[in-house]
C-alpha cells in the first residue's frame, strides 16, 4: 500500500521538517484512544498486522512521487520542490515500533504503539496507523460485545453488502472474528484472512422457483452438505411448514436439515413457533438462525423474551459500527530529541482535561490478579516505576498498586530500525485469546471502570510541563 495513505498535512509537514533540518532528529509518538467505545469498560485491540504489512513495504514509488511533483500549491507553482522528492524517492522506514498483541484487552489514555524514530518518517505513518488501529479495534470491540451478548452461541458476520467500502468491508471481517464471530460470509476475507466462511441461499433463490416448496426441494438436491433453508421470503410459519416437508424426505436419503434462517419479523414468537413445529417433526437437531438488524442490545431482548434462536447472524450494526461509528483514536509526539541528543518531553494543552496528552518515552504495565488484569500503569521508561500510580480521571489522587499476582509490559517489539521483528500467532490463536480474555475480564470486572494511570514520576513530570506552559494545575 502507498504511503499517499495519508493527509496532505503530513506530506507538508514532512517537507517543512526536511526544509528546516529537523527531519532526523529522534522523536517518539504514541497512538492511544480517549474514551471507552460503546460507552464500555473494554476494547480488543486489533488492526495490527494491517500495520505490519503496511510497513513492511513502505516506500515512495515513481507513481507517487510523479503525483507528489504535479500538485499545484494555492498560491501557484508547485508544492513540493523536486529535491524534496528526491529525498523522499530514497527513503526507506528505520523506526522502532512497540505495540499492544491484536487480541488484547486495551483501554482508555494507555497506548497501543510507540514509534520511535526520524521525524518525518513518524509523521509520515501517522494516518495510516490511525486508519487500521482505530477501526479494527472498534469493530473487533463491537464482536466481542455481540458474542458476550449471545452468551456461547455462535455468531455469524454477514455484513459485506453493508460496510464502508469493500476495504471495510475486508478490514470489518478480519476484525469481528478476532472479536469473536465464527465465521463471515465474506469470500475474499476468507481467503485473505483463513477465516471460516458461512452461507447459504437468499430469497433470490425461492423466488426463482415457481413456488416455495420447489426452491427448497431443489436447494437440498443441489447442495445436501450446505442444508440451511431461509424460510420468510413468503409467509414465514409456512416457510417452515415446506421446510420440514423437504427435510423429511432429505431425511430418508440420510441428510440433516442444519438450520432454517428467520430474516424478517417478530424473531421471538416466530422463533419460538418454529422450534415447536420443528420438535413435532422430529427435528431437534435442527437449529434457528436469526440476521436481521441484529446487534447485542437486540440479541439480549431476544433472549430475555424466550427467543429460540441457536445462531446470530450479525451485518450493518456489527461492520458499520452503528452505535459508534469511530474511535476516537490519537497520535501524539510525546518526546523530541534536542541538538544535543537529550530527550526534550512534549505534551498537548487543552480546555479539556482528557485532551492533555501524557508526556515521555511510555509503557504500559499491567497489573494481573489470577490471570486477569486489574490494573493498568502508564509509565516513563527511562524514569522507572514507582509503588504508586496516579488515575487519569481524578489526577490529584494518588493509590497503590498492591492487591497482584504478576504483572506484564504490554507493548511488545514489532520493528527495530525498520526491520520486523515480531511473529504474530494465527488468527485463529489471536481470536481464542481475545474471547479467553473477555470472557474472563467480564467475569472479574463486570461494569466497573477499569483502573489506568500514571505512574506517580510520569504524573510529575506532567505537571511540570503543564505549569512551563502557563497551565495551572
Amino acid at each position: 500500500m502507498s504511503p499517499l495513505l495519508t493527509d496532505l498535512y503530513q506530506i507538508t509537514m514532512a517537507y517543512g521538517y526536511w526544509r528546516l533540518g529537523m527531519h532526523e532528529r529522534p522523536a517518539v509518538f504514541h497512538q492511544l484512544f480517549r474514551k471507552q467505545p460503546f460507552k464500555g469498560n473494554y476494547a480488543v485491540a486489533a488492526g495490527l498486522a494491517s500495520v505490519m504489512d503496511f510497513l513492511r513495504h513502505w516506500h515512495f514509488s515513481e507513481a507517487d512521487l510523479a503525483y507528489l511533483a504535479d500538485l499545484p500549491a494555492p498560491a501557484g507553482g508547485k508544492l513540493f520542490p523536486a529535491d524534496f522528492l528526491a529525498y523522499l524517492r530514497e527513503l526507506r522506514f528505520t523506526c522502532d515500533v512497540d505495540a499492544v498483541p491484536e487480541g488484547t484487552l486495551v483501554f482508555a489514555h494507555a497506548p497501543l504503539l510507540r514509534i520511535t524514530g526520524p521525524l518525518l518518517q513518524c509523521q509520515l505513518i501517522e494516518t495510516a496507523l490511525l486508519d487500521f488501529i482505530n477501526f479494527q479495534t472498534l469493530i473487533a470491540t463491537k464482536a466481542a460485545r455481540v458474542c458476550q451478548a449471545a452468551a456461547g452461541d455462535p455468531v455469524l458476520e454477514f455484513g459485506l453488502r453493508r460496510a464502508q467500502g469493500p476495504d471495510g468491508a475486508l478490514s470489518a471481517s478480519r476484525a469481528a472474528y478476532i472479536g469473536g464471530c465464527m465465521a463471515t460470509s465474506n469470500v475474499l476475507a476468507g481467503q485473505r484472512f483463513d477465516i471460516p466462511l458461512s452461507g447459504t441461499q437468499a430469497h433470490s433463490w425461492v423466488t426463482a422457483f415457481p413456488d416455495e416448496q420447489h426452491a427448497f426441494d431443489a436447494y437440498a438436491d443441489v447442495m445436501p452438505n450446505n442444508f440451511v433453508l431461509l424460510v420468510d421470503t413468503y409467509d414465514t410459519i409456512q416457510g417452515v411448514e415446506h421446510a420440514i416437508v423437504t427435510a423429511t424426505a432429505m431425511r430418508k436419503k440420510g441428510v440433516t436439515l442444519r438450520a432454517i434462517r428467520l430474516d424478517s419479523g417478530d424473531m421471538a414468537p416466530l422463533s419460538i413457533a418454529a422450534r415447536r413445529l420443528l420438535d413435532a417433526a422430529g427435528l431437534h437437531e435442527t437449529q434457528i438462525i436469526a440476521s436481521n438488524s441484529l446487534d447485542e442490545y437486540e440479541i439480549i431482548r431476544l433472549k430475555q423474551a424466550g427467543a429460540a434462536i441457536s445462531i446470530w447472524g450479525v451485518g450493518t450494526r456489527l461492520v458499520t459500527a452503528h452505535d459508534q461509528p469511530a474511535l476516537d483514536g490519537v497520535y501524539k509526539l510525546t518526546a523530541l530529541a534536542s541538538m544535543a541528543g537529550d530527550w526534550e518531553y512534549k505534551l498537548k494543552i487543552s480546555d479539556t482535561a482528557e485532551k492533555v496528552s501524557n508526556p515521555g518515552i511510555q509503557q504500559v504495565r499491567r497489573y494481573l490478579r489470577q490471570g486477569v488484569p486489574c490494573a493498568d500503569l502508564i509509565y516513563d521508561i527511562p524514569t522507572g516505576v514507582s509503588p504508586q500510580q496516579v488515575s487519569l480521571s481524578t489526577p490529584h489522587l494518588t493509590d497503590a498498586i498492591e492487591d497482584y499476582d504478576t504483572y506484564v509490559d504490554l507493548l511488545q517489539p514489532i520493528f527495530r530500525a525498520g526491520t520486523c521483528v515480531y511473529v504474530p500467532p494465527d488468527i485463529h490463536t489471536t481470536r481464542a485469546t481475545a474471547q479467553q480474555a473477555v470472557q474472563d475480564f467480564c467475569q472479574t470486572m463486570g461494569e466497573k471502570v477499569y483502573p489506568v494511570g500514571l505512574e506517580k514520576n510520569l504524573h510529575t513530570i506532567k505537571l511540570q510541563l503543564m505549569s512551563l506552559q502557563g497551565v495551572s494545575v
